[in-house]
């Protein structure tokens, strides 16, 4: 069945660097549009990132750009964020999402989500 499954989180002091990994399974990983999103305590959940593996095409919120890269390795279905200079703001628990229509970073398009990885900046 369609599964997402994030590894990598935990805790980092602030400036450094964390690699958090969506495992992908159960449907055409190679023509999904594949993002991060992250939700904070009493946030509502935001878009950080988000890749086209068919063309690699890649958008970023401007609170991950220059400091996130995406990246997917389509043989092994997998879908990888790596976070430098990462901020106390940047607390939340990950999530990875899929859908395989073309658009941006609305939550409300993905179809398929993960359970999410904590990630805590201190």
């Amino acid at each position: 069945h369609v599964q997402l499954v994030e590894s990598g989180g935990g805790s980092v002091q602030a400036g450094g660097s964390l690699r958090i990994s969506c495992l992908a399974s159960g449907f055409n990983f190679s023509n999904y549009r594949m993002a991060w999103f992250r939700q904070a305590p009493g946030k509502e959940r935001e878009g950080v990132a988000v890749i086209y593996t068919g063309t690699c095409s890649i958008l970023y919120a401007d609170s991950a750009k220059g400091r996130f890269t995406v990246s997917v390795d389509n043989a092994k279905k997998y879908f990888y964020m790596h976070m430098n200079s990462l901020k106390p703001e940047d607390t939340a628990m990950y999530y990875c999402a899929a859908d395989p229509s073309y658009g941006g970073l609305d939550r409300n398009e993905y179809k398929v989500w993960g359970q999410g990885t904590q990630v805590t900046v201190s």
